[in-house]
């Protein structure tokens, strides 16, 4: 039906230019001059916008189209309808002050080379201005906030002022012509940024806990239908995530046995993994130690023909300041909208600080070596880098698939990716012991997740769950415990993500080499799995 396609064109170019931060994100940079407008007026006119959006949508039959078209008009109704609910129901902008954070805007345009610095520098001078509108409306707009999220605030609002404060200079020496332009507004935008900084630590201060960052069932059950785009209902992850967690029990006690001997115990599994353990790197070499292993994961993936290999840019370098605080590790690809050659990024971050050497010690002989060899596959190869790449070649007749990426088909690739690449052999038997505790940590993530939220999980029950089941170190399981309260349902993705994800690939025809059907599943965008489904005729 040939009206649907100029309709999606019109509300994606409604969506772009109504959130600047999506745009540059998707490597559209028409807008890379400005912030989000977060205030009252601007959000009721984006809202306004989106009912629009989705009323147009629902007036059309979208049962004369073809496959793609079809599925375009799901995820594009999808989209609109999810970031109504945001808007109006979720409303994250009146209590989460990292929504605020200009920092991933400024490390944009910062960072990755699309244009030339004269470009690049225009924009930001753009941006920098802005900042200080943008956080008087924040203190204006943020109420009740929780106390988890100030803390977590303070660190990344002050990585934020450092990459004004050093990195943008570097960039203004490469174009100085425009240092007259630029300098007032970095000197403006770290006023507000320095007084923002107090805003927060006085609400520290204060004492006052705000509110709780739970979100309660029935506000994150209906998110999470948002977020996982499957008719799968919250008991019901939540039954499979336990039973995958007996299952994985018994192949990780089992695996532990064949490292170390002994009988398939807890008490074997913590020997196995305290000898992995052993083996770990520092702060000074968890860089080099991630460039090793993603030239091994690479050789694998060649070796092995599992799937398309690309000749596209990879940059592993530490996590910037201003992203820390919530995963240890991330991939930051260009956007699908973006035509300049520039790479992706594969963040990875040391321990901050302030910690103690006993925290510092507890988080590396969780970051073993051979986790380290696990998590490239999942960021990187064959995961989420490779997976982002090929998913950047997908062309349609709509841009929708470029906004409409789905949580749960990239993360659930890329742990599909972690047990692929282990049941091979990649790392041996330590990095299939890692993979299986992995295996624990998501289906505990999705546990978690649900129990925060939904039923008052304590903390110390939360604790025993992760360490006791999980095996996971004390660092890591309290870094788990934050990331549940600053997230909601993120952490569900990775399970049924890959529950999808794996049926899919177990699904591949007869006669079909295990490349051909891994690039099949990989060339149509990243979807919702059930429609990566409808598109593969699975």
């Amino acid at each position: 039906m040939p009206e649907f396609v100029p309709l999606a064109e019109h509300i994606v170019d409604a969506l772009l230019a109504s959130d600047p931060g999506l745009a540059t994100t998707a490597g559209d940079h028409r807008y890379d001059d400005r912030l989000p407008d977060l205030s009252p007026g601007a959000l009721a006119e984006q809202v306004s916008m989106l009912r629009d959006a989705t009323d147009a949508l629902s007036g059309i039959d979208p049962e004369a189209f073809g496959p793609e078209d079809q599925v375009d008009h799901a995820i594009l109704s999808a989209v609109v309808e999810r970031g109504l609910f945001e808007l109006t129901d979720v409303r994250e902008h009146e209590w989460n002050p990292l929504r605020h954070n200009p920092g991933p805007l400024l490390h944009a345009l910062l960072a990755r080379q699309f244009a030339p610095a004269e470009e690049r520098l225009t924009s930001l001078g753009g941006r920098l201005a802005a900042i200080p509108d943008a956080l008087a409306t924040a203190r204006a707009v943020l109420r009740d906030v929780p106390r988890i999220h100030i803390e977590t605030a303070v660190g990344q609002f002050a990585g934020t002022a450092a990459l004004v404060r050093d990195e943008l200079p570097k960039l203004i020496a490469q174009e100085p012509s425009l240092r007259p332009a630029i300098e007032p507004s970095q000197a403006a935008a770290l006023a507000a940024l320095s007084e923002f900084d107090g805003w927060l630590r006085s609400r520290l201060e204060g004492g006052d806990p705000g509110r709780d960052p739970r979100l309660g069932r029935p506000l994150w059950e209906a998110r999470l239908w948002h977020t996982l785009d499957t008719e799968l209902p919250a008991a019901e992850v939540l039954a499979r995530a336990q039973a995958n967690l007996d299952r994985v029990g018994e192949r990780l006690r089992a695996a532990s046995a064949e490292l170390v001997g002994g009988p398939e115990t807890d008490e074997t599994v913590r020997r196995a993994l305290d000898t992995l353990a052993a083996d770990h790197p520092d702060d000074s070499s968890i860089v080099d130690l991630a460039k090793v292993t993603m030239d091994e994961a690479t050789e694998f993936v060649r070796r092995h023909d599992l799937l398309s290999l690309v000749d596209d840019p990879c940059v592993i370098e530490e996590m910037p300041e201003f992203a820390r605080g919530v995963a240890v590790a991330y991939c930051d690809p260009p956007g699908p909208l973006e035509t300049a050659d520039v790479p992706t990024f594969y963040c990875i971050s040391p321990t901050p600080a302030g910690w103690s050497p006993e925290r510092v010690e507890s988080f590396y002989r969780e970051y073993n070596d051979h986790m380290i060899r696990d998590l490239t596959v999942h960021e990187a190869m064959p995961g989420h880098f490779l997976q982002i790449a090929h998913s950047r070649r997908f062309r349609a007749a709509t841009r929708v698939r470029a906004l409409g990426w789905s949580g749960p088909f990239v993360e659930g690739w890329a742990v599909y990716a972690e047990e692929l690449m282990s049941g091979l052999g990649f790392g041996g038997l330590p990095v299939r012991l890692q993979q299986l505790k992995m295996q624990l940590r998501m289906s505990l993530n999705a546990i978690i997740d649900q129990l925060v939220h939904c039923d008052d999980l304590p903390e110390a029950e939360a604790m025993a769950l992760m360490k006791d089941r999980g095996f996971q170190e004390e660092g890591e399981a309290a870094g788990k415990w934050r990331r549940a309260l600053l997230t909601s349902t993120q952490l569900s993705t990775y399970f049924v993500g890959y529950t999808e994800m794996a049926a899919i690939a177990a699904a591949r025809p007869f006669g079909a080499t295990p490349k051909a059907w891994h690039d099949a599943m990989l060339a149509h965008g990243s979807p919702p799995p059930r429609h990566l489904r409808t598109l593969l005729g699975v």
